[in-house]
């Protein structure tokens, strides 16, 4: 059985799905029906902006969707199909991404969403108060306990558990930084401040969740033609009202990407696509699940390997 995942922020480059629209017009289309949903020429920033101004949080969001989805159209262009999958997932914004390719959510619609997503992240938490850091070495129990213990009357949180060896922290800088100190104590291999711009899937966010929740109540959500894993639950949702909810949950909760990728892998999943921008899901994947096979698709080149 096969999984199609979708990356999240911190894959964006400049350049990402240029060869993409150059080689198939449906992919071209899909660029184009975001500019027009979002009423500006995001396709151009993608392809010949800064980085600085790209990786912006409303800028990256709804980009590295319309990447992964343009990636998705070149595959049915060549006879591929997202119901050729047991199972779709994304981490964080990828989440969006793969309720876009599951028909669940209106491409327009999601490119909207995550411009709103974006913004109402970023304006959660003043610039410079929060901070996120990844600890590798150590597990999420640990890296669980840590946090709490570091928090003191802050807040500091797991955030994100990514694979057995890597759990991105989340909250007041002071506190992650506290935190990230006693994890090297407590035998961490590494703890590195993230350079990002607010403290992501943590009570911090509150704020964007309720925006989240007001911006969801006004789309229209149907059921997935496969099965989409959430981040929050690491279990298939398929109701459009738990979608929306989950949604919602997800803005302040944590992105459980090592369960989400063990219950797919427990359920007979074999192989794993990552569709979009990036490698950085193949390589988590690896390490939870050693016996899968993965394949990172964002460019012609990938799709005419499928077909080799």
């Amino acid at each position: 059985m096969r999984a199609f995942v979708f990356p999240g922020q911190g894959a964006q480059t400049i350049g990402m799905g240029r060869e993409l629209a150059e080689s198939y017009p449906a992919a071209k289309a899909v660029f184009d029906e975001v500019d027009e949903a979002l009423g500006e020429n995001l396709s151009a920033l993608i392809w010949d902006g800064d980085i600085e101004t790209l990786t912006l949080t409303r800028n990256a969001q709804p980009a590295l969707m319309a990447t992964s989805i343009a990636a998705l159209r070149a595959l049915e262009a060549e006879g591929f199909s997202i119901t050729d999958a047991g199972f779709v997932a994304g981490h964080s914004l990828g989440e969006y991404s793969a309720l876009c390719a599951a028909g669940a959510i209106s491409l327009s619609d999601t490119a909207r969403l995550l411009c709103i997503r974006g913004t109402a992240m970023q304006e959660a938490v003043p610039v410079g108060q929060g901070a996120m850091a990844a600890i590798l070495g150590l597990d999420f129990a640990a890296v669980d306990e840590i946090a709490r213990e570091a928090a003191g009357d802050e807040v500091c949180q797991a955030a994100n558990d990514n694979d057995p060896a890597q759990v991105v922290i989340s909250g007041h800088r002071e506190a992650v930084e506290r935190a990230a100190a006693l994890a090297k104590e407590r035998g961490a291999k590494r703890a590195l401040m993230l350079p990002v711009s607010a403290p992501f899937h943590s009570a911090l966010m509150q704020p964007a969740a309720a925006a989240m929740s007001d911006a969801l109540a006004g789309v229209d959500i149907h059921e997935p033609a496969v099965p989409v894993i959430a981040n929050v639950s690491a279990e298939p949702v398929t109701m459009p009202g738990a979608i929306r909810r989950l949604l919602v949950d997800q803005v302040t909760g944590i992105v459980r990407w090592r369960e989400s990728v063990a219950f797919m892998a427990e359920q007979g999943v074999t192989e794993f696509w990552e569709i979009g921008a990036g490698k950085a899901l193949s390589g988590m994947i690896k390490r939870i699940a050693p016996d899968v096979t993965t394949r990172a698709i964002g460019a012609p080149k990938d799709i005419a390997a499928l077909k080799g």
